[in-house]
């Protein structure tokens, strides 16, 4: 049974459902160097350089009690899956309390996937928002992202509602 381990000191069990992956581990990132958290990063949002995750990073570790980073290792040490939380104090949509925990991103390596590694992830990060004094947790994809949407709803999450977001440039009136 995978050890969940926590900023290095308390442990949760947790099963996953493939047990190819039993040795599997869940460690808080604690360091910009993490192996494979960059990678699984950079898989998740591929559109980011190299230099513009590693400063967002740089910021999240900066900032532990706003914010979480989790890595999942094969029983081998392969980096399968990363999740990053944060804590919200301002209106999250279909919430009801403040501060909100919000999963900001969470990835599982494609050769993982339907191993219980999402779970666990999310196991740690409940834990992790649970600590931090959040008692929901709150998260979003994009409308047409209906593998995300389907993952969430596997993982426990409920729909709260759909939103289109609308944009409009201003410019400044001549002056004459």
């Amino acid at each position: 049974m995978p050890i969940l381990r926590l900023a290095g000191k308390a442990s949760i069990r947790c099963r996953p459902v493939n047990s190819a992956l039993g040795g599997m581990k869940i460690e808080a990132i604690t360091s910009l160097a993490t192996a494979g958290w960059l990678t699984l990063r950079k898989a998740l949002w591929p559109d980011g350089s190299d230099a513009e995750h590693e400063e967002e990073m740089a910021g999240f570790l900066a900032d532990p009690s706003r914010f979480g980073q989790f890595i999942a290792r094969s029983e081998g040490g392969t980096s399968v899956g990363m999740a990053e939380v944060s804590v919200r104090s301002d209106y999250v949509n279909g919430t009801e309390s403040s501060p909100v925990a919000f999963l900001e991103g969470l990835y599982v390596a494609p050769q993982a996937r339907h191993t219980g590694v999402a779970r666990a992830l999310l196991q740690a990060i409940r834990t992790w928002a649970l600590a931090h004094g959040c008692t929901e947790l709150a998260s979003d994809t994009q409308l047409e992202n209906t593998v995300s949407q389907a993952v969430h709803a596997r993982l426990g999450f409920i729909e709260t509602e759909r939103v289109v977001y609308f944009n409009m440039a201003l410019q400044q009136p001549n002056a004459a």
